[in-house]
């Protein structure tokens, strides 16, 4: 079993900076990939990053790829996503999620779901 637990978002200015963070725990977390995806209102379900625990490996989106990062912190068995420059666009509510089948980004191949933190941008 994995438990993940978002945490930061809020209310953002356009073009300023935030940090998300996903605080992983349980018997077999470090052998998944960790990735984040966005839903708003009203849109699909949308993949944003994924991170090996090594932090050798990540993968993006390209409509975020040169403006959100993502990390791991192994000691705080954190995984984050820098936000930087974000657009009134990216307002959504933000999850972590946890796969050991693919390097994919269907969040059908994702097995465990945070609850989310909600993200909004503001112009």
């Amino acid at each position: 079993q994995v438990q993940l637990v978002e945490s930061g978002g809020g209310l953002v200015q356009a073009g300023g900076s935030s940090r998300l963070a996903c605080a992983a725990s349980g018997r077999t977390f470090r052998r998944h990939l960790l990735g984040w995806f966005r839903q708003a209102p009203g849109k699909e379900r949308e993949f944003q990053a994924a991170i090996s625990w090594s932090g050798t490996w990540t993968n993006y989106a390209a409509s975020v790829k040169g403006r959100f990062t993502i990390s791991v912190d192994n000691a705080k068995d954190t995984v984050y996503l820098h936000m930087n420059s974000p657009k009134p666009e990216d307002t959504a509510r933000y999850c972590c999620a946890a796969t050991i089948s693919s390097r994919s980004q269907d969040y059908r191949d994702y097995n465990y779901w945070g609850q989310g933190t909600q993200v909004t941008v503001s112009s």
